[in-house]
């Protein structure tokens, strides 16, 4: 009678055992599932930076010039506010701005690390979105993380893919932003 009993106790051990893991490698496969985008938005970033006559126009500037630690622009530090447009003419409307700073942080190629605000203030979006990331300059797309957001993208996640259109040496630079978020309330 005692050894049915303590078949009975182990067999009913196993079945909790086996459920238990069933259950985390449930949890774990639904962590793992590749999600669709709750939100995506398409941006054109335009950076004009300041050369010392062009007043009017520039949106960034030089903060700290860079080392003479090789010869890409290492510890450079550009503080902007750039217009964000919805196609890539510099001239339209802007949907938002782009507030915040880049540094250059390598001294064998050009790479800079970014970290920015996205301020929305029109009738179609209201609030932020806040992105930073490395730009590895040569790559032809980069990702920035898209790490929170207030108003319209309250606590927003996601990606932010990142694509040079254009460049006019260093005076000029036009950015595509593919904002993928993931993370939407």
């Amino acid at each position: 009678m005692a050894t049915g009993k303590l078949v009975n106790v182990v067999t009913l051990f196993w079945i909790l055992i086996l459920v238990l893991v069933s259950q985390s490698v449930s949890a774990r496969k639904k962590s793992l599932k590749h999600l669709e985008p709750c939100r995506r938005l398409v941006l054109y970033y335009h950076d004009l930076l300041f050369d010392g006559v062009n007043v009017a126009n520039a949106t960034s500037a030089t903060a700290v010039n860079e080392t003479k630690l090789g010869n890409f622009k290492l510890g450079k530090l550009v503080i902007f506010d750039d217009p964000v447009t919805e196609n890539s003419h510099l001239l339209s409307p802007p949907v938002a701005r782009a507030q915040g700073f880049y540094f250059y942080d390598m001294k064998t190629e050009y790479n800079a690390w970014f970290a920015y605000t996205l301020v929305f203030n029109s009738t179609e979006n209201k609030g932020t979105l806040n992105i930073m990331g490395a730009d590895l300059m040569a790559a032809d797309t980069r990702d920035f993380s898209v790490v929170g957001g207030t108003g319209d993208f309250f606590m927003s996640r996601g990606i932010a893919t990142i694509t040079t259109e254009d460049a006019q040496g260093i005076k000029y630079f036009r950015l595509k932003m593919d904002i993928k978020l993931y993370e939407c309330y």
